[in-house]
């Protein structure tokens, strides 16, 4: 019973995010990109502050796998080398914790390139 409850705490968390994200493209006239820079920067202010990593020991892969987690993963990179190389940490921080991530979209980005058909939208 306790699997159940923290597949349904990351799936209410994570569905919120993503109905922010709704109510964002409907009600505005933000464009996709930049929205999705604000979900980003959300995530490293909030993170900050102190406020999503609760959210994410709460929520789990809820809050940790949307682009909001991207902020946070790249703010904690960033605390994490600044404590051990102090101000290199701010430039080198994002770069390491995220590297993985990056490479692996960079490859798989690739790889679909490969494979697919692309089209014009008309």
């Amino acid at each position: 019973m306790s699997v159940f409850f923290e597949y349904l705490k990351a799936f209410l968390v994570g569905g919120a995010i993503c109905v922010v994200g709704q109510i964002l493209i409907d009600k505005t006239k933000m464009t996709p990109g930049r929205i999705l820079v604000l979900f980003v920067v959300s995530g490293v202010v909030l993170s900050a502050v102190g406020i999503y990593k609760p959210l994410v020991d709460f929520a789990g892969a809820g809050a940790s796998v949307p682009i909001t987690g991207f902020g946070h993963l790249l703010a904690e990179g960033v605390k994490k080398e600044v404590t051990e190389k102090g101000l290199l940490g701010v430039f080198t921080g994002s770069l390491t914790s995220a590297a993985a991530g990056i490479t692996s979209a960079v490859v798989f980005g690739y790889l679909c390139s490969l494979v697919s058909k692309p089209k014009d939208k008309s």
